[in-house]
């Protein structure tokens, strides 16, 4: 296994276009990264250049303490799994696997016990002598994983491997792929678009955009700390509610103006706004779903009326959508609700977790 070293990577195409603008990242040995971000931002472009798939236009490209830019693909000692699977129809299971290893004139002995190793691990040893076709999606995939593990290679590089199955077994090969990582102690490079998988796997995330790094972290972090609006609309699900806000200072506390409603920050959050000079500006506040609930009886504070246009009951919980100066908003609050469509409810923010974000620039002010 081997950690990669990226240094100044860029990707232009030949009618000028830049795909990947100056990404720079260290990945260590045995780390699960994640690259994320809507499509066309660049991250399978990357990946492809890891690979040796896509020419590196500019930038230095280590794995381990070899420098790889001019290097086959083949030499990279680098294993993929695609989208598509790309198995050999006219082949079985064990030939599929076993393959690669063919074509290194690796001896008969070991090429059965490196294939039924994998078959073990995939739980695939009655599934070796059936071909692609006889197989379900989710057995596919695994066979496509088998193939890449037989290799032993330094680095793992998946590209939206789980994309093409269904909502159940996505969330099956989600946990499968995680017990991978620690069994193998491989280093994994994840591409995907759903923040989800993203969450869920990596043990630090790159989020792009437009060929550019926003944020490089772990999970936890991208999710209370994100760096700009970015970021923080892309990671969670359903997605932060954004409100325009003036600042405005109140016996010695920052207030955020949303229409005829006003709430007012905690210390270092208001610190963070008045020593900032954003008094008298716009801003954008952001406030999760989980931090908005409805209010007691008790709570006059930061609480703000509104009707209930959708409700949607997802078992243990309910989201409820209303409207906050004509901007959508969405809460996440208990199945126990009493709250229907055209209930007027009143919700109540946790303002230790309020985001206020830079209205021109984007980037966060406080978190």
């Amino acid at each position: 296994m081997a950690g990669l070293s990226l240094k100044n990577i860029c990707k232009v195409y030949s009618n000028g276009y830049e795909a990947v603008k100056d990404f720079n990242l260290e990945i260590e040995d045995r780390e699960f990264i994640i690259f994320v971000g809507p499509s066309g931002c660049g991250k399978s472009t990357t990946l492809r250049m890891i690979a040796g798939l896509e020419e590196i236009s500019s930038g230095e490209l280590k794995i381990g303490d070899r420098v790889v830019n001019d290097v086959e693909p083949k030499d990279r000692d680098i294993a993929m799994v695609f989208q598509n699977y790309a198995l050999y129809p006219h082949m079985n299971v064990f030939d599929n696997m076993a393959f690669s290893l063919k074509l290194r004139k690796v001896p008969k002995a070991e090429i059965e016990s490196q294939v039924r190793e994998a078959a073990k691990i995939l739980d695939l040893e009655k599934l070796l002598d059936r071909k692609p076709k006889q197989l379900s999606g989710g057995q596919r995939q695994r066979v496509a994983m088998g193939r890449a593990i037989v290799r032993n290679p330094k680095v793992f590089l998946m590209d939206e491997p789980l994309s093409n199955l269904d909502a159940k077994l996505r969330v099956q090969m989600r946990t499968e792929i995680a017990k991978l990582h620690e069994r193998l102690g491989a280093t994994i490079i994840y591409v995907t678009h759903d923040q989800t998988e993203a969450m869920t796997l990596g043990t630090r995330i790159v989020v792009m955009r437009d060929g550019i790094v926003q944020q490089v972290d772990t999970p936890q972090n991208l999710y209370n700390k994100p760096c700009n609006r970015f970021v923080a609309s892309f990671i969670g699900s359903p997605q932060m509610n954004f409100f325009e806000a003036v600042c405005e200072e109140q016996d010695g506390k920052a207030v955020l103006k949303i229409g005829n409603e006003r709430i007012s920050l905690p210390g270092e959050k208001g610190g963070a706004i008045l020593f900032g000079g954003y008094k008298g500006k716009q801003v954008i506040m952001g406030i999760r779903p989980e931090d908005v609930h409805e209010a007691g009886q008790e709570e006059t504070e930061n609480v703000i009326e509104s009707e209930v246009t959708v409700y949607e009951l997802l078992g243990a919980e309910v989201y409820l959508y209303s409207e906050l100066q004509k901007t959508n908003m969405i809460a996440r609050v208990a199945a126990t609700t009493t709250a229907k469509v055209g209930s007027k409810v009143r919700f109540a923010f946790d303002t230790e977790k309020i985001h206020v974000f830079d209205k021109d620039t984007e980037k966060v002010i406080t978190n």
